[in-house]
């Protein structure tokens, strides 16, 4: 949902994909510069790589902590009292209320930025509450919440040039992240009640 989102943002001309020299920039910055002469394209690949692996596993590290408790535990609390719409949603508002200093300090228009984060994070908890009650483990939630950070902090951002007056288009608190993980959130909740979940 993260590539959709950021495709959907270069079709319709929110951000561009990166120049040659935003793109050396990000490598430098990752650690890729003196590797030889590197060549964007090369750079973009390999950059890739070793995020969606290494920075995945990285990144799993500090989200095992957030899932044992959302996912481990407090759903399956909230579960004994609710649905799972009601779960998803009581969880997804907890869960983003808890991130509000995060918001409060980084945004730039903190209204506009609130909403869609609320709306990406309790879109996320249907899809999240959907894998773990259908596995009955943690896990695949650790690995999408990890995937998901790597994708919309740390890859697709710097691949994107900012157009200006679209801003508010893009990364994890943009409209078009918001669309697209609410549509993807519908399509999980209503999967899990035909699933009976």
């Amino acid at each position: 949902y993260a590539i959709i989102t950021y495709g959907l943002i270069w079709i319709f001309g929110f951000g561009r994909l990166a120049n040659e020299e935003s793109i050396l920039e990000w490598a430098k910055e990752i650690g890729l510069i003196g590797i030889g002469t590197l060549r964007p394209f090369v750079a973009v690949i390999v950059g890739v790589l070793l995020l969606a692996s290494i920075g995945v596993i990285r990144a799993m590290a500090t989200t095992l902590g957030e899932e044992i408790g959302w996912r481990g535990f407090f759903i399956y609390e909230l579960r004994k009292v609710f649905s799972f719409t009601g779960v998803s949603i009581f969880s997804g508002l907890i869960w983003a209320a808890w991130h509000w200093p995060l918001l409060v300090y980084y945004s730039n228009n903190i209204l506009m930025e609130f909403i869609t984060f609320f709306i990406v994070i309790i879109s996320m908890s249907f899809i999240m509450a959907y894998y773990t009650f259908k596995s009955k483990s943690l896990w695949p939630a650790v690995l999408f919440h990890a995937v998901s950070n790597v994708y919309i902090q740390k890859i697709l951002p710097p691949l994107t040039t900012k157009v200006e007056g679209a801003e508010h288009w893009l990364g994890e608190n943009g409209i078009m992240f918001a669309i697209v993980t609410c549509v993807f959130g519908i399509f999980f909740w209503r999967k899990a009640i035909r699933e009976k979940l």
